[in-house]
């Protein structure tokens, strides 16, 4: 099985917003001088980037017979089956048809996301809900990796 692996990156227009945040902070800086003003525009341009930035280093990956979404490493074999949600719906499941106890690793400007149910009795979580760019393929990967993964 190959292994699966999505970073959910952020938007290029998000660096154009890190830019234009360095901008409006070179312009508070503006009474000061040029010196504060050049200071101000890397500075807040560095910042707005780096947040952009880590804000965008979530990663789904099915590797060795487990789910690793974000923090959360979940075995496959404790994941039932999955379902796409397109635009709709995902943004249904991740506002009004939401349970708080669910593992949601949601990003509002990625518009499909994969809902899996979690049929592990001892783990309160109904479901994880994970937005990504390729939900086929990650369904096809818990599958893949399911079928692998010895029945104990």
């Amino acid at each position: 099985m190959q292994p699966y692996e999505e970073r959910l990156t952020t938007p290029r227009s998000w660096w154009l917003v890190s830019f234009l945040i360095g901008v409006a902070c070179a312009i508070v800086a503006l009474p000061f001088g040029v010196l504060p003003l050049l200071a101000a525009l890397v500075g807040g341009t560095a910042v707005a980037a780096i947040v952009a930035s880590s804000y965008g280093s979530a990663r789904i990956r099915v590797v060795a017979g487990q789910l690793i979404a974000g923090e959360a490493k979940i075995p496959v074999g404790a994941l039932g089956e999955g379902e796409v949600l397109e635009e709709e719906e995902a943004r249904a499941w991740r506002s009004y048809k939401a349970d708080t106890r669910a593992f949601m690793l949601l990003r509002s400007y990625i518009k499909q996301a994969v809902r899996v149910e979690i049929t592990d009795p001892a783990d309160p979580t109904p479901y994880v809900y994970l937005s990504t760019r390729e939900p086929q393929r990650l369904l096809a990967a818990l599958a893949a990796a399911r079928a692998e993964t010895p029945v104990a």
